[in-house]
């Protein structure tokens, strides 16, 4: 029975902690280059160049490809000059973007130093770009062709330059100023006729991108396309690079990661968990545990004036954490629904009112079965015990309406919340279903002590 490189990897990390260097290629022999990369990125600091110079050069290489910017850039610091340049000459140009991109100005110059010279200038090309647009991810590598050219004369052009490029899935049909008339399939040209002319073979309907587009415009294009590479065009329609599937796939995923980061109540982290250091790691965490803590704070001060109330109907006090839970319950429910939609693509900032709308009726039906529930549960506990008193169905109905009104409020604050970050240029995600909760909490005491003092007025109260 085979073993499995699972299997393997803790075999390979004791090797290497033990520092029996001969037995490692032949460990890592048949390893893929994402295998060799998580096994490098899995080992101590001072270990990874060590391991990654007993690989063999094309292994090494590869697996520096495969690794994330960040253990990378750590690396990087570990390498002679010598070997960090051979690394970084044979990364792809949107991952050698990417990787340039996390670096500190002074550490991105020293990298592009150590580029050979037509490398440094298309990565210097690439930076120009802002940092959110669909230029930073594409790569110049493609393939082009003319529209005159026949089948024959295309087909050998692939064969000799097809070799360094990202991908020959797609080629690119430019006019003499590079501008891109259509894109054909590699698979059309193979079933073509040898003789037959690339003109023939184009219907000019691409899909392309603009070098402006945001990272989440090029992400929804991909989607909707059902595309594995898309061209990237200039204003005035030439051609300046490819955008392949992989690197939206990455994007996508970093992007899906920092906004479920946020929605859990934190910053996003920049590292993998294990690998990000703990003191960093706190930081991420304890700003927003911090100022969630002082917005509960003012729970206790809303309880503090309801002091009077909660003195005078001791019975009220019981149901305050149904009904500042319930709240904060629905609010959250609520953000996540519409964070998420709002990052697929599903709502933009057009649709709040639609969005008001549904949330609304929403919140009155789900507040109406948890008022229902409530109601019962009182009236139920109320046949077999006096623990309500005298009152109880007055207790009961101020359950039922501070139920229903908090609910309510809930599933707009959520829902709202988000649109309105956004309209101000801040990060939806930063509506996290833990701040919705909070400010559904104090909210919501004031909602359940409004109610009590309309329906007990005269009689607990």
């Amino acid at each position: 029975m085979p073993v499995r490189r699972y299997q393997l990897l803790p075999h390979a990390r004791q090797v290497i902690r033990d520092r029996d260097f001969k037995m490692l290629p032949s460990i890592v022999r048949d390893w893929s280059p994402r295998d060799l990369a998580e096994l490098v990125e899995s080992l101590p600091a001072a270990d990874q160049a060590l391991a990654l110079r007993h690989l063999s050069r094309p292994q090494a290489v590869a697996a520096f490809q495969y690794m994330i910017p960040t253990a990378q850039q750590r690396l990087l610091q570990r390498l002679a000059n010598d070997e960090a340049a051979e690394m970084l000459n044979a990364l792809p140009h949107d991952d050698l973007t990417l990787l340039l991109g996390e670096l500190k100005a002074q550490e991105s110059g020293e990298v592009l130093r150590l580029l050979a010279p037509q490398k440094r200038s298309t990565a210097k090309s690439l930076l120009e770009f802002p940092e959110d647009s669909a230029g930073r991810l594409m790569t110049p590598a493609y393939l082009a062709i003319r529209p005159d050219w026949t089948v024959q004369q295309t087909l050998d052009h692939v064969r000799v330059h097809g070799r360094d490029r990202e991908t020959i899935n797609a080629l690119y049909v430019l006019d003499e100023r590079g501008v891109l008339l259509d894109d054909i399939r590699i698979s059309d040209l193979l079933l073509a006729p040898l003789t037959a002319r690339v003109v023939e073979l184009m219907d000019r309907n691409f899909v392309a991108l603009n070098v402006t587009d945001s990272k989440d415009t090029a992400v929804a294009v991909f989607r909707r396309e059902d595309r594995t590479v898309l061209p990237v065009v200039e204003a005035d329609g030439r051609l300046v690079g490819i955008i392949t599937a992989d690197d939206v796939l990455d994007m996508a995923e970093a992007a899906a990661t920092e906004d479920i980061q946020k929605i859990g109540g934190m910053e996003a982290l920049d590292e993998p968990y294990l690998q990000i250091s703990f003191a960093k790691m706190i930081r991420k965490r304890a700003g927003w545990l911090v100022l969630l803590f002082l917005g509960e704070m003012l729970t206790a001060t809303a309880m503090g004036y309801f002091e009077k109330e909660i003195a005078r109907a001791v019975v009220l006090a019981l149901f305050i954490p149904l009904i500042i839970s319930s709240g904060g319950n629905s609010g959250s429910q609520a953000s996540t629904l519409v964070i998420r939609a709002l990052a697929l693509g599903e709502l933009t900032l057009r649709d709040w009112y639609r969005v008001l709308r549904r949330e609304l009726a929403s919140g009155l039906a789900l507040g109406t079965v948890l008022g229902s529930i409530g109601f019962l549960r009182i009236a139920i506990w109320s046949e077999f015990s006096d623990l309500y008193g005298p009152h109880w169905l007055l207790v009961a109905w101020t359950v039922a309406g501070a139920l229903m009104g908090v609910v309510v409020w809930g599933t707009l604050s959520g829902s709202l919340l988000p649109f309105l970050l956004r309209r101000l240029g801040f990060d939806p995600a930063a509506s996290s279903a833990p701040f919705v909760a909070t400010l559904v909490d104090v909210t919501g005491l004031v909602i359940y002590f409004t109610v009590a003092a309309f329906i007990l007025h005269g009689t607990l109260l």
